[in-house]
């Protein structure tokens, strides 16, 4: 049997994960080895316990003992925060899904790339503050890495048996989130509450948010750079309010390949879980003709200026995309605690990426762990300064 792990099992990923595990089989048909969560130590328990998994780990240390008696007599180890993480990220796996939000799923990540199995991978942050390191790593272990955005997903199906020197655009769909036809004065006014309201998508509280921001849509802008290897000039973003077209491929013959599909995660959760096959998902069918019609529109990159500074970050290039992610997440954090307004996260962090360009912080002679790390702490300082806030103990 395959030996599987999921990290950031109790988010929506995670959840979605879990049940195309079960509905293939589960405990029958997987070797389940780890699963990770966060604050949702029932839910956490609940799957340990259906798919008797090896290890459970809960990020905050605080729930350990909740969580071991949760698991009382099932003989599944319980386990807590980021050491108790990586030992599981440790242990051998034949297929792993990382669904860590943010920062934190860097680690894990490349501890599970040593396995030299197939990493499904929906921590976009990873590629996007160290995507030369992931992919070194990769290759040294001789892992492949599958994307779980359901925009490269569809990006990574359109260019199955392709040349990507005969790809002349990269085209990521945006759903424009719940601010598409907002004004930017009502932008700027726009509550935690009306950022997570997402017309389309079911989705995790950060990733909601950072879609309603367009910082989502930026972070996957700079993932396709790093994945796929090519320059900002051949990476586009479309508007589709729909959410059918997942994403597209521009050949240089003319054609366009569209992946097309109802808004569920499944789909590319389910292709990493079974490539190179395909399995039969329990995810709607798409009925063309009752849609009746796709729209499309180009992103306002005034009213959302994200998608502008990942063009920045991708010149800057070297370590300018772990300053890019460390100070979005610090603007995140303190617009979800009302310190600073919708609009400020922008503002905050081009502040950020200018601070790193006048003083060559982005600039490294060898990319590595330690660089990135040094690049995160010192982004996040910054910020935390710039916002006025105390620095975390």
């Amino acid at each position: 049997m395959r030996r599987v792990s999921v990290f950031g099992a109790t988010g929506s990923i995670g959840c979605n994960t879990v049940d195309l595990l079960r509905r293939q089989g589960g405990a029958g048909a997987f070797d389940v080895v780890a699963l990770s969560g966060g604050h949702n130590i029932a839910l956490l328990a609940e799957q340990a316990r259906d798919l008797n998994a090896e290890i459970a780990v809960t990020a905050y240390p605080e729930h350990l003992d909740d969580l071991r008696n949760a698991l009382k007599g099932t003989g599944i180890i319980a386990a807590a925060g980021d050491e108790a993480i990586a030992e599981a990220a440790a242990r051998p796996t034949d297929w792993a899904m990382s669904a860590i939000g943010g920062y934190a799923g860097l680690r894990p990540g490349l501890a599970l790339l040593e396995h030299g199995g197939v990493l499904a991978l929906a921590n976009k942050e990873s590629l996007v503050a160290a995507g030369p390191l992931m992919l070194a790593e990769a290759a040294r272990h001789k892992a492949t890495i599958l994307p779980v955005d359901s925009e490269h997903s569809a990006i990574f199906q359109a260019l199955v048996g392709e040349d990507i020197n005969r790809v002349q655009r990269l085209i990521l769909t945006a759903s424009g989130g719940p601010f598409r036809d907002w004004s930017a004065e009502r932008i700027a006014r726009a509550t935690p509450e009306q950022a997570m309201a997402h017309p389309n998508w079911q989705m995790g509280q950060m990733i909601s948010v950072d879609s309603a921001s367009m910082f989502n849509k930026a972070l996957e802008m700079i993932e396709a750079k790093e994945f796929y290897g090519v320059g900002a000039e051949r990476i586009e973003v479309i508007v589709h309010p729909q959410s059918i077209i997942h994403s597209m491929v521009a050949f240089i013959d003319g054609s366009i390949m569209a992946h097309m599909g109802t808004p569920d995660m499944r789909f590319a959760i389910g292709y990493a879980l079974n490539w190179p096959e395909r399995g039969n998902l329990p995810v709607a069918p798409l009925d063309l003709a009752a849609m009746g019609r796709l729209d499309f529109e180009a992103p306002d990159e005034d009213r959302f200026p994200a998608l502008r500074l990942a063009r920045r970050v991708m010149a800057m290039g070297g370590l300018a995309g772990a300053v890019f992610n460390a100070a979005k997440e610090v603007a995140y954090d303190a617009f979800m605690a009302r310190q600073i307004g919708f609009a400020d996260m922008a503002v905050y962090v081009e502040r950020a990426l200018d601070s790193a360009e006048s003083r060559g912080d982005h600039n490294a002679t060898t990319f590595d762990l330690d660089n990135v790390i040094g690049a995160d702490r010192a982004a996040r300082i910054a910020t935390r300064e710039a916002i006025g806030l105390r620095q975390a103990s």
